[in-house]
């Protein structure tokens, strides 16, 4: 990169509760016949709350108040600026209940088209925010957060804005989503603890559970007295596919995303990984693989969240980032319980980490691997 991004709001939500990243335990939870990871209760009352504000939000899906409620946490911003909001399944429920009104009657509603379509998260920030910006929304699978910011790198150093709000929201949690899911047989089956078994390489069966959430973020060339971080390197890749859901043995996509991102920093500068690992055999083992190709054996310590809090799918990385921000702030790394700390942290030493990777990988091939810094 030319010049560090900085990182000078933040917003979440998310099944977590108060305790955050540094929690031991999971918030995923069995409903109806499920295992899923909603939104925390203290977030969904918040979300009634603003449904309740006007009769243009108690439309709204759920993916894009999700996304509102996130970008409220920061101060809003002035001068010339560009919104990104990106999301893999876009306005889940409202389209899922549009078209089975459709296959009911035949007719359409006359919201269904407006209220579905991927742009109106981004434009109904704008709207919420009260502010003239570009906004625009996208999806590029669960790497799409990642790609936001990505996007606003490009506008930020191109000076087309001052101010770039980015970010990924998601509301995956209906029926035909999760049934896409299980009939890719990739879905955890088993209630327990940790129902999700994120960079276990020694389970047997695929353990990957949906989640709702949202994170936004205010990214700027400029220091304020909010920064928190500061993005210096990425890297982008995609590879040839063997399948529509493939990913290859040794993810080579993310090798090579990872050595993008890094760029001339030495290995050991690293010092930790925020893993995309979703809990699939297969995805598992191949971020993995990557990381040990790239690093070898004295690889940075392997965080995850996706046991406490489920895949978010397009919004997944932009919680990813969240917990580096809350590891930079607590000047610690957090820990996989179900995990030895052998083989995450082989380093075998207390880390106040200074520079995180962050990775994201989805169908279609592609990666993202973004490296944060500390703000000092």
């Amino acid at each position: 990169m030319k010049n560090p991004i900085y990182i000078n709001g933040s917003g979440v939500v998310s099944p977590l509760s108060s305790a955050g990243f540094s929690s031991d335990s999971s918030a995923i939870l069995v409903s109806g016949n499920d295992l899923v990871a909603p939104i925390s209760d203290l977030h969904d009352v918040r979300i009634k709350e603003l449904q309740a504000e006007s009769k243009w939000y108690s439309q709204l899906d759920r993916s894009v108040l999700l996304a509102i409620l996130a970008a409220r946490e920061f101060k809003v911003p002035v001068g010339k600026i560009g919104i990104n909001i990106g999301s893999s399944r876009g306005a889940t429920r409202v389209w899922e209940e549009s078209y089975t009104r459709f296959r009911e009657s035949g007719i359409a509603t006359t919201q269904s088209s407006p209220l579905t379509t991927l742009g109106n998260i981004s434009t109904w920030i704008a709207q919420d925010l009260g502010v003239d910006a570009t906004a625009f929304s996208h999806s590029i699978t669960c790497a799409t957060a990642s790609h936001a910011v990505l996007n606003a790198i490009a506008w930020i150093e191109s000076d087309m804005v001052d101010q770039f709000i980015v970010g990924g929201s998601e509301a995956p949690l209906t029926p035909f989503t999760i049934a896409q899911m299980k009939a890719l047989r990739i879905y955890a089956t088993q209630e327990s603890a940790y129902p999700c078994k994120a960079l276990d390489l020694d389970k047997t069966g695929n353990t990957m559970v949906l989640g709702e959430a949202a994170a936004c973020y205010l990214l700027s060339r400029k220091v304020t007295e909010n920064t928190q971080a500061k993005i210096i390197g990425y890297g982008a890749a995609i590879e040839k596919l063997s399948s529509a859901t493939s990913v290859s043995m040794n993810g080579l996509c993310l090798q090579e995303s990872m050595k993008r991102a890094m760029g001339d920093i030495a290995l050991e500068e690293v010092d930790a990984i925020v893993t995309h690992s979703p809990g699939t055999i297969k995805g598992d083992m191949a971020e993995f693989a990557a990381i040990q190709e790239v690093f070898g054996d004295d690889y940075p310590t392997l965080c995850n969240n996706k046991w406490q809090l489920g895949h978010s799918l397009g919004a997944s990385s932009a919680l990813s980032i969240a917990m580096a921000l809350e590891m930079f702030d607590k000047s610690t790394l957090f820990t996989i319980p179900y995990l030895e700390s052998t083989f995450t942290n082989p380093r075998g030493k207390e880390v106040n980490p200074q520079k995180i990777l962050i990775n994201a990988t989805g169908f279609g091939g592609n990666a993202v691997s973004l490296l944060l810094e500390k703000h000092i």
